[in-house]
C-alpha cells in the first residue's frame, strides 16, 4: 500500500514534477488542491512565506500544513538566483513582479532587469530546499531538510512552452536547452528540485519505515 504524503503546494506543475521524482518509492502524493476538493474538507490556510531563506520558508510550510492536515507534509521553497542582480529574485521569485503575479509577468520583469546585460554575464541558478514534517507522527517537532541547485544562464527571450515559472528563460549549457524546452519529464534528473528530492530520498524512506513500525505496534 502506498505511503500517503501531502505536498504543501497548489502549483500543479510542482505536483506533477514531484510525482515523477517519487514514482519508484510507492508514495501517494496528494496536493493541497486535491485534498481540499474532497467532500467536507476544509481549506488549508495560506502560509505566509516571510522567511529570509528558502529553508526558512520550506520548514514553515511543511510544519503548518502537516499540523493543519494531520498528515506528513513535504514542502518546497525554491527560486531563481541571478548573479548580475545580486542573487535576485531569490526568495521572492514567485512574487517578483508583485503579489499574485503570473509567470509571464515575472519573466517580463526579469528580462527588463537584465536589459543590456551581455549573455556571458547572465549566470544564474535555480535553488530548492525541501522539508518533511509530521507534527503528529514520529518526527514530532523535528523537520528533515535537503537542498539542490542547478546552474545555468538567463536567455534573452522565452524558449519553449513546457515547465512553469522561469523555465522558458533558464538555459542549461550542458543540456543545450531551456527547462521550458525540456518540460517536466525530461528535466527530472537535472533540476534543482530533483537534486533536492534525491538528497532527501534516503531520509524519506527511513521516515516511512519508522512510521510503519510505530503503526504496527
Amino acid at each position: 500500500m502506498p505511503h500517503r504524503l501531502v505536498f504543501a503546494t497548489r502549483n500543479e506543475g510542482k505536483v506533477a514534477e514531484l510525482r515523477e521524482l517519487l514514482a519508484d518509492l510507492a508514495i501517494d502524493v496528494t496536493s493541497l488542491a486535491e485534498l481540499e476538493a474532497r467532500a467536507g474538507a476544509q481549506r488549508v490556510p495560506e502560509v505566509d512565506e516571510d522567511g529570509e531563506t528558502f529553508a526558512d520558508n520550506a520548514v514553515k510550510k511543511a510544519r503548518q500544513v502537516s499540523r493543519a492536515t494531520g498528515l506528513p507534509a513535504l514542502a518546497d521553497d525554491s527560486g531563481l538566483e541571478v548573479d548580475a542582480l545580486g542573487g535576485a529574485p531569490g526568495v521572492i521569485s514567485a512574487r517578483y513582479a508583485g503579489a499574485g503575479a503570473t509567470d509571464e509577468e515575472n519573466n517580463e520583469k526579469l528580462l527588463a532587469a537584465l536589459a543590456g546585460v551581455p549573455p556571458g554575464d547572465r549566470r544564474a541558478r535555480f535553488r530548492s530546499v525541501v522539508a518533511l514534517a509530521d507534527e503528529t507522527g514520529p518526527l514530532a517537532g523535528d523537520v528533515i531538510t535537503a537542498s539542490g541547485t542547478c546552474e545555468g544562464q538567463i536567455t534573452g527571450s522565452p524558449q519553449g512552452e513546457g515547465g512553469f515559472g522561469y523555465d522558458p528563460l533558464f538555459f542549461v549549457p550542458e543540456l543545450g536547452a531551456t527547462f521550458g524546452e525540456l518540460g517536466v519529464g525530461s528535466k527530472k534528473e537535472r533540476s534543482h528540485r530533483a537534486r533536492a528530492i534525491r538528497a532527501l530520498a534516503p531520509e524519506l524512506i527511513a521516515y516511512f519505515q519508522l512510521a510503519n513500525a510505530g503503526s504496527s505496534k
